[in-house]
């Protein structure tokens, strides 16, 4: 697998600079080309269409790919496009709603005339926009709806080649807790989940336990509380799972409510009586925003466990302290993990075009699969057989050190897998839930 560098992401910027002094150079009496045809793609602009959850209570969520998008697209334009196009950008709110994600991608395609799609933060927006891409013929990256079924059953069985994600999915989520659990609570043998009460609770929950059984076939699976979307009173699931005397609780409610959860879990007293407890996406920024309050006073006990498919502390990088210093200085604010995916996707297509030198969407398709890129994250590689950007990203405690950020982070008993040890691996065995 070759890497492709950061120099060599904008080596495209430089070679056209190089041809654009040569050409002012001419004699006057040369016929003038029109910018777009002198340009390597024949375009001025390059248009992502983007969209996200830009209302309701996951809003940070989209605002965040919106960020991320933006850093992306005026780093590269600064450095001369790409293969001299500039790149433009729209956001749109997906609202969450599968029918709202289509009409985006629709209108983003038909009527803007988007060249290339990112984003998404629902997994059931993106089980229905994919389908649809093969008729509109554009590449979309997601940036993470994580529902393992996008790249196992839409790409790997049913082979549409449009589909690419560059974000972790829910193999983070639950594969990696099943390894923290064997690796650094020996002794924790009951599990119990607060589950949100849709596929990505429930595959979470599937996964984690298939997992954990193989590691410890003496574990048992003592108590499941299923929470709607949207849920604000978390006491009835508490309640519940805690009844059942559970070691460790594996809770998948993101966003506000998770915030929500693990607030009302320590008004409820549950950190005194578990040796751990499993957050789900609990190192998304906005998570660890809510609960600075609670960190600071250790009203979890030190046994808050967390992932995300990005952290903005790891890795220990050039790459990673660059586009972290770059998105503070840019946004008053540390990068979530949708940011991340989303800058690193529209460096993909960079780096795609660039590799294919077109805009065709069959030649672009072909420079993504097996490609290698350095990205803040790490090292990213997409699997050709199933369009899966494979990575890693650590677990560990969540702690608070103000000396080095202002907020919450994931900083202590990390554990650090790699991606072959965690990444499900075609040919994929269905998930039962």
């Amino acid at each position: 697998m070759r890497r492709i560098s950061r120099r060599e992401f904008l080596s495209g910027a430089i070679a056209v600079g190089a041809a654009g002094t040569l050409a002012a150079c001419a004699p006057t009496q040369a016929p003038t080309q029109p910018a777009s045809q002198a340009k390597p793609l024949g375009v001025d602009t390059i248009k992502i269409g983007a969209m996200g959850a830009l209302s309701g209570a996951h809003a940070d969520y989209g605002r965040q790919i919106n960020m991320g998008l933006e850093l992306a697209k005026e780093e590269i334009n600064a450095g001369g496009g790409i293969l001299g196009s500039m790149i433009e950008t729209r956001m749109l709110d997906e609202e969450l709603k599968a029918d709202v994600g289509v009409r985006n991608a629709r209108q983003l395609v038909q009527d803007w005339g988007a060249h290339f799609l990112v984003g998404v933060d629902s997994s059931g927006v993106a089980m229905a926009i994919g389908p649809i891409l093969p008729e509109l013929d554009r590449v979309f990256i997601f940036t993470h709806a994580a529902t393992h079924r996008l790249t196992e059953e839409l790409v790997y069985d049913k082979k549409i080649k449009h589909i690419f994600r560059i974000s972790v999915p829910v193999y983070q989520d639950a594969i990696v807790a099943a390894y923290v659990f064997r690796d650094k609570l020996p002794q924790a043998r009951r599990f119990a989940t607060i589950g949100a009460d849709y596929e990505y609770g429930r595959a979470v929950w599937a996964l984690f336990k298939e997992y954990m059984k193989r590691f410890r076939p003496e574990a048992e699976f003592v108590g499941e509380a299923w929470a709607p979307f949207l849920t604000t009173d978390f006491s009835s699931h508490i309640a519940a799972v805690m009844a059942t005397n559970p070691d460790v609780i594996v809770a998948t409610p993101w966003a506000g409510e998770g915030v929500t959860l693990l607030r009302q879990a320590v008004q409820l007293g549950v950190f005194d009586k578990i040796q751990a407890w499993w957050q789900a996406m609990g190192g998304s920024v906005d998570v660890l925003e809510g609960v600075k309050g609670e960190v600071q006073a250790n009203a979890f006990k030190g046994k808050l466990w967390a992932t995300a498919r990005y952290i903005f502390n790891y890795p220990d990088t050039p790459e990673n302290k660059a586009f972290v210093e770059k998105f503070r200085q840019r946004w008053a604010r540390l990068p979530n993990y949708s940011a991340e995916t989303t800058y690193s996707a529209v460096y993909a297509i960079k780096a795609a075009v660039e590799k294919a030198r077109s805009l065709e969407t069959s030649k672009v398709i072909a420079a993504l699969e097996g490609l290698t890129l350095k990205t803040p994250a790490g090292d990213r590689y997409i699997r050709p057989e199933d369009h899966q950007a494979v990575y890693s990203v650590p677990a560990g405690r969540v702690i608070m050190d103000p000396n080095k950020y202002p907020i919450p982070f994931i900083g202590a008993d990390l554990v650090i897998l790699k991606p072959e040890d965690y990444y499900r691996k075609p040919p994929f065995e269905p998930i039962k839930f």
